[in-house]
């Protein structure tokens, strides 16, 4: 039940991060508390982007709930989705420092891909938000 809640209070962070730009405009004071989470971002985006592609392997591996359970595969689905994204955009920065070191071309290329999906940052940020609180009150149950 702690890791539970754990995964959820990452996920509503990183989902919290990846909607600021929507925060930030209507709160002046949200500016300095979303400062503050921002200096986590990358290892929050690590963390997600892990997680994500957990989820991810683990609905793949989980095709046969499809059948018995699919609202629950489902589910498993779009949690996987919205933590990989998030995570992915998050932690672009720490993930890129450390696996593409000293390549400029790969560097240049995940910039690409980044500014690609960047549009799909805030719709993915309420996906991960919903998904952790969803995800935390199943475990409560």
């Amino acid at each position: 039940m702690i890791f539970a809640l754990i995964a959820a209070a990452i996920g509503v962070g990183g989902g919290i991060l990846a909607t600021s730009s929507l925060f930030v405009g209507r709160s002046p004071g949200a500016a300095e508390r979303l400062a503050k989470l921002a200096q986590y971002q990358g290892y929050i985006g690590l963390c997600m982007f892990g997680w994500g592609v957990w989820e991810l392997i683990d609905s793949v591996l989980s095709l046969g709930w499809l059948a018995t359970h699919p609202l629950t595969w489902g589910f498993m689905l779009a949690s996987g989705v919205a933590e990989f994204g998030v995570g992915m955009l998050l932690g672009f920065g720490l993930i890129s420092t450390y696996a593409f070191r000293g390549n400029a071309m790969a560097i240049q290329k995940g910039n690409a891909i980044r500014r690609s999906l960047v549009r799909f940052q805030v719709p993915l940020g309420f996906l991960a938000i919903l998904t952790s609180l969803a995800y935390a009150m199943l475990w409560m149950i």
